[in-house]
This record gives C-alpha cells, structure tokens and sequence, in this order.
C-alpha cells in the first residue's frame, strides 16, 4: 500500500518575497527555479503550497 504523493516544482524566485515565503519553499525543499520534489500529501504540505502558490505548481503524475 503506497502512499500518496504530490509533486511541486519551484516557479518562481523568492527575490522580494516576504522571508516567511522563502522559508516555506526552503520547508518543501525547493530553493532554486525548476526544482521538482515529490513529498507525502498531508494536510502540512498541502497548506505550504497554497501559502506559496504563486510561486510553485502542482506536476500531474504520469
């Protein structure tokens, strides 16, 4: 039984971002442009993405 999982990939820069943002994305282990994680989808990462989401984007597995 495999859990699920959520792929993000990094989007945008945190250059002029609120230092709380760049902790998120540090959080989700996103630090450069393009970088894609694969991390459990829990409630916890769920609410990281939607406070950055102008700055990640959801991949579709394939």
């Amino acid at each position: 039984m495999s859990e699920k999982t959520v792929t993000v990939e990094q989007i945008g820069s945190p250059i002029r971002r609120e230092k709380s943002q760049r902790a998120t994305l540090v959080g989700l282990g996103l630090n450069k442009m393009h970088k894609v994680r694969t991390l459990k989808d829990t409630p916890q990462v769920r609410g990281m993405i939607k406070k950055i989401s102008h700055l990640v984007r959801v991949v579709e597995d394939k």
